[in-house]
This record gives C-alpha cells, sequence and structure tokens, in this order.
C-alpha cells in the first residue's frame, strides 16, 4: 500500500523537501589543515611490551590519495554531513585506504584514515545496537577524528526492539525492556554524550520491525515512544546549547507511515524536539513516501540513512552482501533515489538547517562512490543552465 500517496510529489531532482527550487547550498570551507600535535597525538593504549607496541605501529592505517572527493568538498553545504555506516570494508582499498588491510585492522585503526577525506564527515557507530558502550569507549572514538568531524551513534537493541531475538535473528519473547526510559537513558544517552563531547552529532533510535500484535494496536507504542523522546529532551536540557545532538527515530514497518499514525507522530517528536531518521531500506516505502511526515516537522534538521536497495526485497540483507561483496564498485545504481535524495539535501542545507546521512555498502554496492555520486548530483545542482541554442 502507498501511504500518504497523494501527498507525494513525483521525483524531480529540481524540487526539494518542499516541492520549491532549492537555494543555493553554503559552500562548505576548505578543511583546515591538521596541526602538528593533532597528527602526532595516539589513542590512549594500555601497557605492552616494546615489541607488541612496534607491530602495533606497524599496522597504522593509511588514507588513500587523492582523498575521496577532494574536488568535490568546496562546493558541498558546510552544513552537510556524508560518511558510511561503518568503516571497516578491506574492499575500500584505493577508495579510503591506501593499501590492502584486515577487517580487524580497519575496524580498530582504520578510523582516523577514515576521517581524513573530505567528503566523510560523520560516520555511525553501529556495534552501539548490538551492546551498550561506555563512555570510555566512546571517548576512544573521539580521540581518533578531528574536531568537525560528528559521530551518528545507534541506540541498543536493549532498548530499541521489541522482542528478544535468538542468533537468527528471529523474535523469541517480547522484550521487558522496550522503549524503557531509564535504561535508555543510561545505557546510552548518558554515556554516549559524556564520551564523545561536541563530536556527537546524532542519537539514533532504531527500532526494530515490530510483531504483529503491536502493529495492529499501535497506540501504547505511540505512548510509550513519546515518553522515551520527552525524556531525552529534558536530559539533553542539562547540556550547553553547541552540545546537545539532534534525537532522530527510524522505525522499519511501513505501518507508521498510516495516515492515522503518522499524524500523531510526527506531533510526538516534534513536541519533544526530535525529527524523523528518513529510512531508505527495502523494508520501508521509497523516500517520496516518507517525505510527507519530514514536512511535518518542517523546520527541522535531516537525517537520513541509504541503506538496503529495493532490488533486494524487504528481507534481502544477507543476499545484498553476497552478491556486492567485496564493495569497491556500484554495482546496483539507484537513480531516483539518488537525485531526489540530492535536491533534498540542497534544499535543507540551503535553508539553514543541518543534514547527517550515512550510506551503507548495500545501497548501490559501495558508501564511499555513492556518497562521490551524491558530492556529484549535488555541484550539478549549482551549475547554471547553459542556454538552448536551437
Amino acid at each position: 500500500m502507498a501511504y500518504w500517496a497523494a501527498m507525494s510529489p513525483e521525483p524531480d531532482s529540481n524540487l526539494d523537501l518542499f516541492g520549491a527550487e532549492p537555494a543555493p547550498p553554503v559552500a562548505a570551507p576548505a578543511p583546515a589543515a591538521p596541526t602538528a600535535d593533532a597528527q602526532d597525538t595516539e589513542v590512549p593504549a594500555p601497557p605492552r611490551a616494546h615489541a607488541a607496541k612496534a607491530r602495533s605501529r606497524a599496522q597504522a592505517v593509511g588514507a588513500a590519495y587523492p582523498l575521496l572527493g577532494e574536488d568535490l568538498a568546496p562546493a558541498m553545504p558546510a552544513l552537510l554531513r556524508m560518511g558510511g555506516s561503518s568503516w571497516s570494508y578491506p574492499g575500500w582499498q584505493g577508495l579510503v585506504w591506501d593499501k590492502a588491510y584486515s577487517e580487524r585492522i580497519l575496524a580498530q585503526r582504520g578510523l582516523n584514515a577514515y576521517a581524513e577525506h573530505p567528503l566523510l564527515r560523520t560516520v555511525s557507530i553501529d556495534r552501539s545496537f548490538y551492546r551498550p558502550l561506555a563512555a570510555s569507549e566512546y571517548a576512544v572514538y573521539a580521540a581518533q577524528v578531528p574536531a568537525d568531524f560528528r559521530f551518528i551513534v545507534k541506540g541498543p537493541a536493549l532498548v530499541c526492539d521489541a522482542q528478544v531475538r535468538g542468533e537468527e535473528g528471529r523474535g523469541r519473547e517480547p522484550n521487558p525492556a522496550f522503549l524503557n526510559v531509564e535504561l535508555a537513558l543510561s545505557s546510552y544517552v548518558r554515556p554516549a554524550c559524556e564520551g564523545l563531547l561536541d563530536k556527537l552529532g546524532v542519537l539514533l533510535f532504531q527500532l526494530s520491525p515490530l510483531p504483529l500484535g503491536r502493529l495492529l494496536n499501535l497506540q501504547p507504542t505511540l505512548a510509550a515512544l513519546e515518553q522515551l523522546a520527552l525524556a531525552v529532551q529534558a536530559e539533553l536540557a542539562n547540556l550547553p546549547a553547541e552540545r546537545r545532538p539532534i534525537v532522530a527515530f527510524e522505525v522499519r514497518d511501513a505501518d507508521w507511515l498510516r495516515p492515522e499514525i503518522a499524524p500523531q507522530l510526527a506531533q510526538i517528536l516534534r513536541q519533544a524536539g526530535a525529527t524523523y531518521c528518513l529510512g531508505l531500506h527495502a523494508k520501508m516505502p521509497r523516500m517520496p513516501e516518507q517525505l510527507p511526515l519530514l514536512r511535518a516537522l518542517w523546520p527541522g534538521p535531516l537525517v537520513c540513512r541509504w541503506n538496503v536497495n529495493p532490488v533486494f526485497g524487504p528481507y534481502g540483507y544477507a543476499d545484498a552482501e553476497k552478491q556486492l561483496a567485496p564493495f569497491d564498485r556500484i554495482q546496483q545504481p539507484d537513480p531516483a533515489t539518488l537525485a531526489l535524495l540530492a535536491s533534498t539535501l540542497a534544499g535543507v542545507c540551503g535553508k539553514g538547517q543541518p543534514a547527517y546521512v550515512t550510506v551503507s555498502n548495500e545501497a548501490e554496492g559501495c558508501g564511499p562512490l555513492s556518497i562521490v555520486r551524491l558530492a556529484e548530483a549535488m555541484a550539478a545542482l549549482k551549475k547554471p543552465e547553459t542556454p538552448s541554442t536551437a
């Protein structure tokens, strides 16, 4: 069913989120060269033997040159941050990494090199979804990136999944901690704020697919979500304004977009100062059908996660990984999504609102190259059309 279809415009690369021609994006300043102190800083590590430390330094990860999108970055809006859903992919050799590294080495030591690329100004910390992280773990990440870098942090499944799942991913029983306010604050919000400080950009609550009983009656879930969103807002009010992250909620069920539900969700998010995360996932309706919910929240920031290409179907994540690995090239281009997303980003940022976009390898085959394609599309929107000589 195409929810809110009557309110959704046809995809048009020349229109922004509100159907108007996007204002010219503000050019981002050229990234400042790191100081000598910043270049020499190392992430604190536990004491080790001299030989082990020497081996560790020998495995330092280098960035590929020329830097990804170096020529495009100056034309991007300063309010726009794009990045990957993680950074530990060996297949990005030659694009992000200077040579071949193992996934383990990239997970441990690749973030510094990743953050050297001017188009990669954010990244999602997804491991926090599988188990809550301590403030000290977040601090290690923060120490590896420049001052202007920002993180998107996923809330733990402990509070974001209505079901307790087995190793195969199937729900086994109801989760009594689903949307629990105190658990969300103590295991997620506070540690992330304490560890990342001003490098925390977005707190993302990704609500996993709900069981049928909850989908048939979303009112109790909406009430619990409202309590949680307001509690997070109150918690963040204790921070200086410049350190308050964006709070976003992503859903994985199209039922949230039903005509009788979406306005309620928008009202809850608006009252709590939160936003809806545009989830471009095969489980969800396409982008035009999600835009009405964002319009109901305007003005405000845009948070987008461009994930699994619809060609793989709603349950095709594993197939997408298998077919698209090692994620070193574009294999399943999605030009319609690319064009509409680029114009939407240009419009949102051009009107003075921040935008965060993470792109998964499963979107088109290679997250970094999709980001380059997005940047090229946005840069093209700024160029005046050549008058016809016909």
